[in-house]
């Protein structure tokens, strides 16, 4: 409920990036404007900005364009130019906030704090919550730790911010070498429980040693991994466990302090405002401490939703490879490479980095995964054991990794491995409807216990009962059963899910072909072939045998092919039916 307050006070001081085009156009200006609307509107904002920027020297004069130049300068994170073209937005009108909020950065990133205390005295920058906690370090950046104090306590009135504005006071307080007073706040002595980040998890361990209480630190740090893996936490574990000297450098600087503000604002509206609204303030952080590795990527993840490879792939470029997270930064890497097309260049990046980094379960497991979707499954496979050869005792979280491996071993023609696989995994996570609609599909698809893979795809559907493929399966196994009447609702609801699929509607062909509907089957064939991808070689889609069912009936199909015949399953299926009540 609280996270819920939050929200909404923040996004209610969200704005609208996309700006009106202006009233008139000068001479010469209505070209460029044009194509700068167009590239922001695509997101490409190293064109925009060049786009504005040549209306920019033309001098326009107008609003518009002056703060649709200054948000894409913001996008590139040049706050220079930003801040120059917020500074002529706010001469023309004071009250464009976003426009105040650039200034700032760019004031404070120039050393010209006393411009940024004055607009965020006025309380005009980026709400209440980033504006209370930027005024604080301001006050610090310049000497006093009084005030800046009372602008913490003074947000701490906010319930929705009492968490954000604590935590900021114990990391000025650790800032100045006041650890013991830093400590009482974090452990929730003098305020009470908080809502810490990791960042904060990180100060506390760095304060305790500090304090002399390395022990206390590592328990600390221990307790806190139980939650959730954290390449920072667990490296700053393992140099307390090993006497190595931690200092603390959590937060160095005011400017650090406000890049830890940006951050944090962009961190919890991410996913609810804009992707621009997000960026700037992650961009933002940047600029105001350029190794500040969350807001890395974070700025790399919103710029690859953005389909901005490019320029996330120059923001990781930021991440020094003795960083903890470098890892987390290459994986991500590679996810931009393979979203631009660059499959084989992802892989290579990802086997770089399994020679690296080759303790860390989760760099194979993303090579696998990288390898699985480029259809490469034997060297997936390779990449997926290297993963769980790293797994010391599987927790049920692991049912993933155990999965993808057996998807991995069943396209290479290994089934029992595969089996084995899918087997454990459902032993890790019985009801999890994935695994257990590919084990049941698979069997069906291999003559295996039909009447067990019926079970599992029964519950997998229960599930998922909106899942078209798993709904497919379940309409499958009717028809392999031969039990065709049952079969029919189940396939048309998973067309109706899945209405381009070539394998589905294809099935669905098979079925109304055996409970005598050759017309309608027909037309599933049909439509089935249309909708073949030639270049999907990992499909079960076969285009030749529904021409050949098109050409002389699925009847003589599994005739040629040496199946039992329609009938056959008919007759089947009765006699388990009369054997089951008898």
């Amino acid at each position: 409920m609280r996270l819920h307050i939050l929200k909404s006070a923040l996004l209610a001081s969200t704005f609208a990036f996309a700006t009106p085009a202006p009233s008139f156009a000068q001479d010469g200006i209505a070209g460029p404007y044009l194509a700068a609307r167009l590239a922001g509107f695509a997101s490409d904002y190293a064109a925009a900005a060049e786009y504005y920027g040549q209306l920019l020297q033309r001098d326009p004069g107008q609003v518009e364009i002056l703060d649709a130049a200054m948000i894409s300068f913001a996008m590139l994170g040049d706050f220079e130019r930003a801040g120059d073209a917020a500074a002529r937005v706010i001469s023309l009108e004071p009250d464009m906030q976003i426009a105040q909020m650039v200034r700032l950065v760019r004031d404070v990133s120039q050393g010209n704090t006393a411009a940024a205390k004055d607009a965020l005295m006025q309380g005009v920058v980026g709400g209440p919550l980033l504006d209370g906690l930027l005024l604080g370090w301001v006050e610090l950046a310049e000497g006093n730790m009084s005030e800046a104090v009372t602008a913490f306590e003074a947000l701490s009135e906010n319930r929705a911010f009492r968490s954000f504005a604590y935590i900021h006071k114990a990391l000025a307080l650790a800032m100045v070498g006041d650890f013991e007073s830093a400590e009482a706040i974090l452990s929730g002595e003098t305020y009470g429980e908080l809502s810490l980040n990791i960042t904060a998890f990180e100060a506390y361990a760095q304060i305790l040693v500090q304090l002399d209480r390395p022990d206390d630190a590592a328990a600390f740090l221990a307790q806190t991994l139980q939650r959730g893996s954290s390449p920072e936490l667990e490296a700053l574990l393992t140099q307390i466990e090993n006497g190595d000297a931690v200092s603390y450098d959590i937060i160095r600087t005011p400017l650090e302090g406000m890049s830890e503000a940006f951050a944090t604002l962009a961190a919890v509206v991410n996913g609810e405002a804009s992707h621009t609204y997000t960026l700037l303030h992650s961009r933002a952080a940047l600029v105001l401490n350029p190794t500040n590795v969350d807001a890395i990527l974070l700025t790399a993840d919103l710029l690859e939703e953005q389909e901005q490879y490019a320029l996330a792939g120059a923001v990781l470029d930021a991440v020094p490879i003795d960083h903890p997270s470098f890892y987390l930064a290459e994986i991500s890497r590679a996810g931009l490479l393979y979203s631009d097309d660059r499959g084989d260049t992802a892989a290579e990046v990802l086997k770089s980095l399994a020679r690296t980094h080759g303790d860390i379960q989760q760099v194979h497991t993303a090579l696998g995964d990288t390898l699985r979707r480029l259809e490469r499954h034997r060297e997936a496979a390779d990449a997926y054991e290297a993963a769980v050869a790293l797994v010391q005792e599987p927790t049920p979280r692991d049912w993933f990794l155990y999965y993808v491996r057996g998807i991995a071993y069943e396209r290479t023609d290994r089934w029992p491995l595969a089996e084995a696989d899918f087997r454990k995994a459902l032993e890790l996570n019985p009801e999890q409807p994935h695994v257990l609609n590919y084990l049941g599909y698979s069997m069906i698809e291999k003559q295996g216990d039909l009447v067990e893979a019926l079970d599992m795809i029964e519950k997998a559907v229960a599930a998922r009962p909106d899942d078209g493929y798993i709904t497919d399966s379940l309409g499958w196994v009717f028809y392999r059963l031969g039990r065709f009447d049952e079969a029919v609702a189940p396939m048309e609801r998973a067309v109706a899910l899945e209405p381009l699929d070539p394998v589905i509607n294809d099935h669905l062909g098979d079925v109304f072909w055996a409970v005598g509907r050759k017309r309608e089957a027909e037309f599933q064939w049909r439509r089935a072939l249309s909708n073949v991808d030639p270049d999907d070689t990992d499909s079960e889609a076969d285009p030749d045998r529904m021409r050949r069912k098109l050409e002389i009936g699925l009847d003589r199909v599994l005739k040629e092919e040496g199946a039992p015949s329609l009938a056959e399953k008919a007759a089947a299926a009765e006699a388990t039916r009369k054997a089951a009540q008898d």
